[in-house]
C-alpha cells in the first residue's frame, strides 16, 4: 500500500512539473507569435492531482521571463496556495470559474491578440465560411455579445463559462479571445489558429471585393470531419503541433524549462 501511495505521488509530481513547463513554453510561445499584450492578457492551467487551484504567474511579470519554476498556484476560492507574488484580479475572476465549471478546461487561455480582438469589435464577428482553416475554428467557436467591463467578479467568469459550453473558443465583444483545452497543447493550438483565421478574414476583407463562401454541403461535410478526433500515432494533431513548438523553444530559450 505504501508503494502505491508513493508512486501515486510520484506520478502527481511529474505531471505537476510537465504542466508548468508547458505553460511556461505557451507563455513564451505567445510572445514569439505576436499574441501577448504588455504584461496583461492570461494563461493558466488546473494543478495537476487537485479540483480547487490553478497556475497563474505573479503580476506584473512579462511572458517572456517566464519559466517553469515562476508560477504560482492560486485557489478557486483566490486565495495564494504556494509561490510568491501579486494575483491578478480579473485572471482569478474569469480563470477561477471556467476551470471549476467546464471539464473541458483544464487550461484557459485569454488574450487580446490583435486580429482576432479586431473582429471582436466588429457589429459582426463571427469566422465565415470562406476556407478550411475558418471552417475548422469555426465549429469550435462561441460567441458572447455583450461586454461588461473589466472582470472584478468571479460572476464574471461564470457568465463567461455559461456562454463558452461545450466549446473551446470564445470571441468576446469589444474585449478579446479566450480558448480552453483538457491541455497546454489544445488550448495553444486553439489561440494559434483563431489568430491566424482572424488575420487572413480580415486581409480578405480589407481588399473591399466580394467574399467567396463555400458551399453548404462542403460546409458541413469539413466541419463533421473538424469535429471528429482525429489522432496521428496516438496522438492529437494540437499535441504534434505543440511538441514542434517547444523544440523551438528549446533551441532558442531553453531555460523555459527551468
Amino acid at each position: 500500500m505504501l508503494s502505491q501511495t508513493v508512486e501515486t505521488n510520484v506520478d502527481v509530481g511529474a505531471a505537476r512539473w510537465q504542466a508548468r513547463v508547458d505553460l511556461a513554453a505557451a507563455h513564451r510561445l505567445a510572445v514569439m507569435h505576436g499574441l501577448n499584450e504588455g504584461i496583461f492578457n492570461h494563461l493558466t492551467s488546473r494543478v495537476p492531482g487537485s479540483n480547487d487551484r490553478y497556475y497563474q504567474i505573479p503580476f506584473g511579470q512579462h511572458w517572456s521571463e517566464v519559466r517553469a519554476s515562476t508560477f504560482m498556484e492560486v485557489g478557486y476560492d483566490g486565495s495564494l496556495r504556494a509561490g510568491e507574488g501579486e494575483i491578478e484580479q480579473s485572471c482569478y475572476c474569469i480563470h477561477a470559474p471556467i476551470h471549476r465549471l467546464l471539464p473541458q478546461a483544464a487550461a484557459v487561455f485569454h488574450t487580446h491578440m490583435p486580429f482576432a480582438s479586431a473582429l471582436t469589435r466588429l457589429e459582426d464577428p463571427q469566422i465565415l465560411p470562406i476556407g478550411q482553416t475558418e471552417l475548422g475554428t469555426a465549429v469550435h467557436t462561441a460567441y458572447d455579445d455583450r461586454y461588461t467591463g473589466p472582470a472584478y467578479d468571479p460572476a464574471e467568469g461564470e457568465r463567461l463559462a455559461g456562454t463558452i459550453g461545450d466549446r473551446t473558443v470564445l470571441m468576446m465583444a469589444n474585449h478579446g479571445a479566450l480558448t480552453v483545452g483538457r491541455t497546454v497543447a489544445e488550448a495553444y493550438d486553439r489561440l494559434y489558429y483563431l489568430e491566424r483565421v482572424a488575420q487572413v478574414q480580415l486581409y480578405a476583407m480589407w481588399t473591399g471585393r466580394p467574399l467567396k463562401r463555400l458551399p453548404q454541403g462542403v460546409i458541413e461535410t469539413t466541419e463533421a470531419e473538424f469535429r471528429g478526433d482525429r489522432r496521428y500515432g496516438g496522438k492529437k494533431p494540437a499535441q504534434w503541433h505543440f511538441e514542434a513548438l517547444k523544440r523551438i523553444l528549446d533551441r532558442k530559450e531553453p531555460d523555459y524549462k527551468e
